[in-house]
């Protein structure tokens, strides 16, 4: 891995909070993902599953992890499963870990190679009576290819059907939406390269410029400085591709007197971050640019302050939203009397600013987490409101990530550049 190494302390201290909410007598089982086949011979670059880089810090492919807080024998409350090298697969591959390796990284003390899971995992499915089985329930997933995770569910079902089975997701999403101070530390490690990628851009862009040479500047300025590349696609859209929300062909030429909007954020140890900026490709924004770029940005520093302990996100949008209308009502967008009367359901704002507000923000950019749940300190969620005039083929959006602490929300971008004043001032310097 491109990373420094981690406190192995944040995953003895993830199994023992994820073992507490096991029911009695109950075995865990996570699964690291699959390598992904291109064509031909091909693979895509190995991404491992969070849930078990959360409980165990290993970054490497077929890799099981076992966890049974009650079993008999102590030697087995923690398993890690490995695969186990050769001269070949050195060869052809590189270094796989180490027994000992793993030890160091996980915590986990007892390692065996991947060869002797179904005998140990037998023997303790004689003493479990539950069984928890792990799935991605991300609530905007779309799954059509069969995980490892769902192969292994299928085993072990017509393997064991006498057993009880449990779900390990709600469980996570539980605990992985609230941050220790080591992956908060990760977090503003993946913001401080996406900070150094965002300056390298004010001094690059200008008219002519290309969308995918700004994505090859933020490549870059990522690897360059430990990370493994971005924690999304990069989104660079240019004048009316801003107006595409996910528009990623980032192939067309930055124009004299456009905006280019720009939502990327570099990944780092696997934690995420996120950030959109909007800047004038010419150095200077024109009158209208500005007054729509102030707009968003007020709405976002008014959203800012609602993340705070014990709000909700539904209560934080519907307040979003009523800021957005003003806005929109001063720019001449919305009219206040049509805007008065109506319908709720469907309000007018969704015209121009059409998407969330924010989204938790962790292993995966867009995180586990329940929408229900209020607020809590160690909440990490993006803040990114915006504003998207077809007609003007103008689109807006600023985003920055936010930490909700006891004594009030922390910017953990606070320091890149925001205002446009400043955008430009840079541009210019």
């Amino acid at each position: 891995m491109k990373y420094e190494p981690i406190n192995p302390e944040l995953f003895v201290h993830n199994r023992a909070n994820f073992a507490k909410h096991l029911k009695k007598c109950s075995l865990a089982v996570f699964h690291s993902n699959d390598v992904m086949p291109t064509n031909a011979d091909g693979t895509m670059a190995f991404r491992q599953n969070n849930d078990l880089f959360y409980l165990s810090g290993v970054d490497q492919e077929e890799s099981i992890l076992l966890l049974f807080p009650d079993t008999r024998d102590v030697r087995h409350r923690e398993v890690l499963f490995l695969r186990e090298t050769n001269d070949l697969i050195l060869t052809w591959e590189g270094y796989k870990l180490t027994k000992e390796q793993a030890q160091q990284v996980s915590g986990i003390k007892t390692i065996y190679w991947l060869s002797e899971f179904k005998q140990v995992f037998n023997a303790l499915m004689a003493e479990a009576e539950n069984i928890y089985l792990n799935t991605n329930e991300h609530t905007r997933a779309v799954i059509e290819v069969e995980t490892r995770d769902a192969r292994f569910i299928k085993w072990c079902k017509e393997t064991y059907p006498l057993h009880q089975y449990y779900r390990s997701a709600p469980i996570m999403h539980s605990l992985r939406v609230i941050k220790l101070e080591i992956e908060i530390e990760l977090i503003k490690k993946a913001c401080r390269i996406t900070e150094k990628a965002f300056l390298r851009l004010l001094k690059f862009i200008k008219p002519g410029v290309m969308e995918y040479e700004i994505e090859a500047e933020i490549a870059h300025e990522f690897l360059r400085n430990r990370s493994r590349g971005p924690a999304y696609s990069s989104i660079i859209a240019s004048g009316a591709n801003a107006c595409i929300l996910h528009y990623v062909d980032n192939n067309q030429e930055c124009k004299a007197g456009d905006v280019v909007l720009m939502d990327f954020g570099a990944e780092y140890a696997n934690y995420a971050s996120d950030l959109t900026r909007s800047v004038p490709v010419s150095g200077t924004f024109t009158k209208q640019q500005r007054e729509v770029y102030q707009a968003v940005l007020n709405v976002m520093e008014a959203a800012k302050r609602m993340l705070v302990p014990g709000n909700t996100l539904d209560q934080y949008h519907s307040f979003v939203g009523t800021v957005m209308e003003n806005e929109l009502i001063n720019l001449g967008l919305l009219a206040e009397n049509d805007v008065r009367h109506q319908n709720p359901q469907q309000p007018l704002y969704k015209k121009y600013f059409m998407h969330g507000t924010s989204h938790f923000l962790g292993l995966d950019v867009h995180d586990v987490g329940n929408k229900y749940r209020p607020f809590e300190p160690g909440m990490v969620l993006t803040c990114e409101p915006g504003i998207y005039i077809r007609e003007e083929n103008l689109g807006i959006r600023l985003e920055n990530d936010i930490l909700i602490t006891r004594n009030g929300p922390v910017d953990l971008m606070a320091d890149i550049p925001l205002r446009p004043q400043d955008i430009e001032d840079y541009m210019k310097s």
